[in-house]
């Protein structure tokens, strides 16, 4: 049975290695091995010495050990680790879900929160609990009249993804705790994507992650997004109902079986050091987006500026007939590299941003001096 294209994946396929000048970027500003380890204080040669024999399906002890202690409610048996973050989507899909079942998506989404469910369950059985924007139209809301009105005796699933991609949304810890208690209250299982987590920015409250929070959760978080890591590929659930755990671990190892060895290595030299990597990815993102405040003040017309809340990235409003087109002759005529949000399951009128990179601030004057050109013909 064939599933959906992926649709940003073969966007960036087309494009991101191709392109000099990216602004649609979702993960933060990566750093070298040798940079990792002098940062955690761990001679490169340790590196040199690490096996290449097979791993624990569950994965490092020390790493899940260390992850584990970040939760408040959660404990390392709890923790499994991935040989990448997307396998734990596949994972939990399959595993705890079969065709028929309903399963509601918060959208727009990534490709892989949608398609994946779509997959196992069929189409007509994915629901999308759709952002809103509030009475201003100034920023993007949760509608929960929305969310109980799709609720059937037949869902099984809830999955969201805080911090948002593509809108930069973070609920209010009142808010993840209501989504917590409608999952218990139905029986859900909630599959939160944490990918983004603890990337806050200034001026908006943490909040828990959804593990503590709920039992009923499914929990994905990683090292690419929020630790600008990607190149590790490193990603684990946290599933605390022992049945499902154990039916996830047994599916994994019909995929991957275990982790890298080299990866598992470098992502508890990250971990060790994960707070510095994560302020300096906040510190990052926060230059940019004062970079892309100063932007849309000049194209009022435009774009619709919503500024994210978290997160590495924000969905940004365009007035123009098809962002598609737009976008594809951005990259012929300036190569310059926006990701049009329809890849997303939003409409055409759409693009995504991304404000992690260091070379976010030259990819924007690119763009500038395209609009610029384009004005004056």
């Amino acid at each position: 049975m064939k599933i959906a294209p992926f649709l940003t994946e073969h966007y960036f396929a087309q494009y991101e290695f191709s392109t000099p000048y990216q602004l649609c970027n979702s993960d933060c500003e990566t750093i070298s091995i040798e940079e990792l380890l002098k940062m955690a204080e761990i001679p490169l040669a340790q590196l040199g010495g690490v096996s290449l024999g097979y791993t624990e399906t569950l994965g490092l002890l020390a790493l899940r050990e260390a992850i584990a202690a970040s939760y408040a409610r959660v404990n390392t048996k709890d923790v499994v680790m991935l040989a990448t973050p997307v396998e734990g989507i596949y994972l939990a899909a399959h595993a705890a879900l079969n065709p028929g079942d309903e399963v509601i998506v918060l959208s727009p989404a990534y490709d892989a929160l949608i398609n994946t469910f779509e997959h196992v369950v069929g189409t007509e059985n994915v629901k999308r609990w759709e952002f809103v924007l509030s009475k201003d139209s100034t920023r993007w809301e949760l509608d929960f009249d929305q969310l109980h009105s799709l609720i059937s005796p037949k869902t099984k699933m809830l999955v969201v993804n805080f911090p948002h991609n593509p809108t930069g949304y973070l609920p209010t810890p009142d808010q993840l705790n209501e989504i917590g208690k409608i999952a218990e209250q139905h029986n859900l299982i909630l599959f939160c994507d944490e990918m983004y987590f603890d990337l806050v920015h200034s001026g908006t409250p943490e909040v828990s992650s959804a593990a503590d929070v709920t039992k009923n959760a499914i929990v994905l978080s990683g090292l690419s997004k929020t630790y600008g890591l990607p190149g590790l590929r490193t990603g684990w659930l946290v599933i605390q109902n022992k049945e499902l755990r154990e039916n996830i671990i047994n599916w994994k190892f019909y995929t991957s079986i275990c982790a890298s060895a080299p990866s598992e290595f470098l992502a508890l030299a990250a971990w060790k050091v994960r707070e510095q990597l994560r302020d300096r990815s906040i510190a990052q993102i926060e230059h940019n987006l004062a970079l892309a405040d100063s932007f849309f003040e000049c194209w009022p017309d435009l774009f619709t500026w919503r500024k994210p809340m978290a997160g590495s990235v924000a969905l940004v409003g365009m007035n123009v007939p098809s962002v598609m087109d737009f976008a594809v002759q951005l990259v012929e005529k300036a190569g310059v590299l926006i990701l049009p949000a329809t890849t997303l399951g939003s409409d055409d009128q759409h693009m995504r941003m991304g404000f992690g990179r260091t070379a976010f601030g030259e990819a924007l004057e690119r763009f500038e001096e395209y609009l610029e050109d384009e004005k004056d013909n």
